[in-house]
């Protein structure tokens, strides 16, 4: 038997769920559709939350040949076959294909490339799905020849209609109770796919024909940790600057959230403990430099201890930094000064400021006319530390 997930799959615009901005009436997904008139696309979304299904309600609707690569297990030779079969179908009826690329975050460039042609000059209609973020992981060439699609997890409300989707094609085979769905919700975290994993993995599991749905049940059938985090995925860095914005924003309790969210995922903590030595530099810096001591503490301590344990001096660390007074002219500083440096080049050190540990150094008036600071009341004195004609 097909999984729950497969069996409910929508097969027409009707019967999908979700994604209203761009599949609710008169938008430009639906429109495209429904009259049958498409240019390339790529979806970029979370897992289960319709992209592939999209596209086979596409291939159902529209009477032109469509064609289904996996960016997993296909290479440049299906691509150019596809295109052959393409360019005979347009040779033909002159109707561009479809081709729906899965994953199409796993290509390679040199696969990207060889669609380049054919989606140029309308061989092929390109849809691609992706869970990554298409700005890096589709080549620009490609990108700029697409239109980007964003969908967005599921919210509960469509959760629920999807749940209860299930429950009435399973009422001839099962008598399904939800009492709680807190826990179902959670666990499913947006994703459809994993909504009806979850269900049939309770339902499989209970021995009478009535099977009623708790949160202990759920908690308890799955065991497992229900949060999404990928530490090589876009969730890693938009969860890190979230923390780091927290933190510059002095939200204590929020930057704590996000470090929980961080540890909970499973992120190394010394990854953590590191951006706080960077945010003690950059954004509290002169007005608090005891926070830079505080950070490299967290460090050090984080790295001999290791977790659970080091949640706390993160913790402290993260809290200490939230509360500090905020300064980035350290930072400011030294950009500026890079800029410069890079807009100047290599200026020549003024000869009074120069080292001159030989005879001919002397000869050649290096550090001639210095004037030591100390010789001076109040250990300062007026004179030139930039080079020459610098205007700073």
């Amino acid at each position: 038997m097909q999984p729950l997930a497969e069996r409910l799959r929508p097969k027409t615009i009707d019967d999908y769920v979700g994604q209203e901005h761009l599949v609710g009436q008169g938008a430009i997904l639906r429109n495209m559709i429904e009259s049958g008139t498409l240019s390339s696309f790529i979806l970029w979304g979370p897992p289960g939350v319709g992209k592939t299904t999209l596209a086979r309600i596409i291939a159902n609707r529209l009477d032109i040949p469509f064609y289904t690569l996996s960016a997993v297990t296909s290479g440049v030779k299906d691509v150019r076959d596809i295109i052959e079969k393409a360019k005979q179908n347009q040779y033909f009826s002159r109707n561009s294909s479809i081709l729906f690329i899965d994953e199409i975050h796993r290509f390679s460039k040199s696969q990207q490339d060889s669609l380049l042609g054919a989606v140029e000059n309308g061989t092929v209609t390109l849809i691609g799905a992706t869970t990554e973020n298409p700005s890096f992981e589709v080549i620009t060439p490609l990108l700029s020849r697409c239109q980007v699609y964003v969908l967005k997890s599921l919210d509960i409300e469509d959760m629920r209609k999807l749940t209860q989707r299930a429950i009435e094609k399973l009422s001839g085979e099962r008598e399904i109770v939800i009492e709680e769905d807190a826990a179902l919700l959670r666990h499913a975290g947006g994703d459809a796919r994993k909504l009806y994993n979850i269900l049939e993995i309770i339902i499989n599991a209970a021995s009478e024909h009535k099977v009623v749905i708790t949160n202990d049940i759920v908690t308890e059938r799955l065991q497992q940790n229900p949060l999404a985090y990928d530490k090589d995925g876009e969730m890693h860095y938009d969860i890190i600057s979230a923390y780091i914005k927290s933190i510059r924003g002095s939200d204590a309790k929020a930057a704590v959230y996000w470090l929980a969210r961080m540890i909970e995922g499973g992120e190394d903590p010394r990854f953590i403990a590191r951006r706080l030595v960077i945010a003690a530099a950059e954004d509290i810096g002169l007005a608090n430099p005891n926070a830079l001591l505080m950070a490299n503490a967290c460090l050090d301590t984080v790295s001999k201890i290791g977790m659970p344990e080091g949640r706390i001096p993160l913790s402290m660390a993260t809290i200490y930094l939230a509360n500090s007074k905020k300064d980035n002219s350290a930072y400011l500083a030294i950009d500026d000064m890079l800029d410069k440096v890079r807009e100047t080049g290599n200026l020549p050190v003024p000869l009074h400021l120069r080292n001159a540990p030989t005879s001919l150094m002397k000869e050649l008036n290096y550090g001639k006319e210095y004037k030591y600071p100390h010789d001076y009341p109040g250990h300062w004195v007026e004179q030139q530390y930039l080079p020459d004609n610098l205007d700073i």
